[in-house]
């Protein structure tokens, strides 16, 4: 992963504000396939994931869709914005409605997200665990699901909700085999067995 730094304080004359930033994330061609993000103000890229990744986000898309009503999607490369915590990110797996995707710039608002995905690779597992964890708490999404294949002690599922003041409760932690449940608008349990051990 690499990493332009951008200064967090736009008023000292060396930094940048909201609209540069966004202009710098729009202007930074990352390799064919590459994910380019800005995390607390950071423009990262990460490669394409891995197999076991993509598999994982196959399985929880395809329990999904037997949940969500037909004007949500289910999205894998829309980006979103958190502006407050200088975010641009592309979640692993976002449900949206449909009617948010109409936003300018191809840029949504993270808060029109109903629950947003995250599953953790090698090299990004702790922006995962923080900077995003506060992003989407920040930005009011109700429901940030953190598949950590990557945790000290073994593959984790943690359930994120009732963001307050830019801060999540967690609701539930898993460990890969058993099976975590989505509350309201989704009442859906999941089977963390389904998901591959990288």
């Amino acid at each position: 992963m690499s990493a332009l730094t951008v200064d967090h304080e736009p008023d000292n004359g060396h930094g940048y504000d909201w609209d540069e930033l966004v202009r710098i994330w729009e202007e930074t061609d990352g390799p064919e396939g590459w994910k380019v993000e800005v995390i607390e103000g950071i423009v990262t890229t990460a490669p394409p994931p891995a197999s076991d990744h993509n598999d994982t986000i196959d399985e929880l898309q395809r329990l999904l869709y037997t949940v969500i009503p037909r004007d949500w999607g289910i999205y894998q490369t829309q980006g979103v914005s958190v502006p407050g915590r200088s975010g641009l990110y592309i979640p692993d797996l976002a449900v949206i409605p449909k009617t948010a995707l109409k936003a300018p710039n191809n840029r949504v608002p993270a808060g029109e997200a109903r629950l947003v995905v995250e599953v953790t690779s090698k090299g990004n597992a702790a922006q995962d665990r923080v900077a995003k964890l506060r992003g989407y708490a920040h930005a009011g999404v109700p429901l940030y699901l953190l598949l950590d294949a990557w945790h000290s002690s073994s593959p984790t599922a943690s359930l994120y909700g009732q963001p307050e003041a830019g801060t999540y409760r967690l609701l539930c932690t898993v460990v890969y085999g058993e099976e975590i449940r989505l509350p309201e608008p989704f009442e859906l349990t999941i089977d963390t067995a389904l998901f591959p051990i990288s």
